[in-house]
């Protein structure tokens, strides 16, 4: 036998060559088969914002392999026309340059970089996550009285808690909308930032601790998703995620109901309490109001948490989320911002300085220091209080209205970005006067 058919069919493994590459092509039509089974949420949502946002991946890759289809051609073009054994092909040593070939060259990508910059400059301003809804679907506009469902977000270590403050309840791992109604999402975080997306809706928003953000969307269909942190953030990240269903008026009322009854409603026997179910203790019961003793429970860092549901809730909790106040004795940043606008407290507010600490974990000597003041710290803290008050600050909202064409990908009526300085200004807010405080008032 010549040597190189015996190592090509060594002896018991008859035609070697071919059943390899049959395997290897058996394996590759069954990774075919497995990619055919992806989940294409992020091209095929449900959500109208979504649905732009994976309109507009589709367009960039199509303008982009307008480039990258001709330049993959012309490798096998010159790599066949050029080889070594065409002895046809021009031979050219001294040619090194080609005016009409540096026009093709740069100019066809310089089009598609103009139309890729002019897409992704309108489609910024268009689904800016600020925006208000502006329509449900490509064909249906926002009614003009239609009012939106407000949803409060918090990111906690490793789940994340709905409050719903109109409705009054509040649920953990558990996001449940009505579709066809626009949708209104304040986000923030309970300690580090994080990153809330649920690919059916719309593109993934920061959750910051100490800072809001905004989210606007709408769900066009009911459907069951899923939705997760997109930013890791310790331990648990791969486990916070919690399930989102989009559902009709009619059903997502009756899903209200059921939670301000199931809220309450006593454990059976054996089953675990909405405490345990988070804590892992039931001596430290929690209930069904989440006020800010059950929050701070729940903010305790926990794995794997299934389903929560609160059937009432404090109406400022989530207020007091985002400035850093809910536990005892803590000064809120918004209360801070407002002492340091009118010049700070000077010599009067010395003893106010451990209520400013925001170390998380170590402020309990804050609460002492607040717990049984002396006559002197009582007209302080009654300054603090009553400046506090009178001058609770004024912020941007930051919304901007939906524009008025409402054509997808299409900017037409969009106002400009108040970075740039022209187009209708947002007036700036105005503060309110100092108002006269006595140090002789009492707490």
């Amino acid at each position: 036998m010549h040597p190189s058919e015996s190592r090509l069919n060594p002896p018991g493994r008859r035609f070697g060559p071919f059943r390899n590459r049959a395997m290897r092509l058996v394996a590759a039509l069954g990774l075919t088969g497995a990619l055919s089974a992806c989940n294409t949420v992020v091209l095929k949502p449900s959500g109208d914002v979504a649905q732009q946002q994976g309109d507009l991946v589709i367009v960039a890759t199509l303008l982009m392999l307008l480039i990258v289809i001709p330049v993959m051609l012309a490798i096998v073009v010159f790599a066949w026309r050029y080889r070594a054994s065409n002895k046809d092909a021009a031979y050219e040593p001294d040619w090194d340059h080609s005016t009409q070939l540096e026009l093709l060259i740069w100019a066809a990508p310089l089009l598609i970089i103009i139309c890729l910059g002019a897409i992704t400059w309108t489609s910024t301003h268009l689904l800016d996550p600020y925006r208000t809804i502006g329509r449900i679907d490509a064909e249906t506009p926002v009614a003009k009285d239609a009012k939106p469902l407000n949803v409060e977000v918090v990111a906690l270590d490793w789940k994340w808690l709905f409050i719903y403050p109109e409705q009054g309840i509040a649920t953990v791992n558990e996001l449940v909308v009505p579709s066809g109604r626009p949708l209104n999402f304040r986000i923030t975080s309970a300690n580090v930032m994080n990153s809330f997306y649920v690919p059916a809706m719309a593109g993934q928003i920061y959750a910051m601790p100490g800072m809001e953000t905004r989210l606007h969307a709408v769900m066009n269909s009911n459907v069951e998703s899923v939705g997760f942190s997109a930013n890791y953030s310790g331990a648990g990240f791969t486990h916070m995620r919690f399930k989102m269903r989009s559902v009709s008026d009619a059903d997502f009322g009756k899903w209200i109901a059921d939670v301000k009854t199931t809220g309450t409603r006593p454990q059976p026997a054996g089953e675990l309490s909405n405490a345990e179910a988070f804590t892992g203790d039931p001596a430290q019961p929690i209930g069904g109001t989440l006020d800010r003793a059950a929050y701070l429970q729940l903010e305790k860092p926990t794995q794997k948490v299934p389903a929560i549901r609160f059937a009432t809730i404090d109406p400022k909790l989530y207020d007091s989320v985002v400035n850093m106040c809910v536990e005892p004795g803590k000064m809120c940043m918004s209360e801070m911002m407002a002492i340091d606008s009118r010049g700070g407290l000077g010599k009067a507010g010395i003893r106010n300085v451990e209520m400013l600490a925001y170390d998380k974990k170590g402020r309990e000597h804050a609460v002492a220091a607040s717990a049984n003041p002396s006559e002197a710290v009582k007209r302080e803290l009654a300054w603090v209080r009553a400046l506090c008050e009178q001058m609770p600050g004024q912020v941007r909202d930051g919304t901007v209205k939906a524009p008025d064409d409402l054509r997808s990908l299409n900017g037409a009526g969009i106002p400009a970005p108040q970075s740039i300085g022209f187009g209708d200004e947002v007036p700036a807010a105005s503060s309110a006067k100092p108002a006269h405080v006595s140090l002789n008032s009492r707490n």
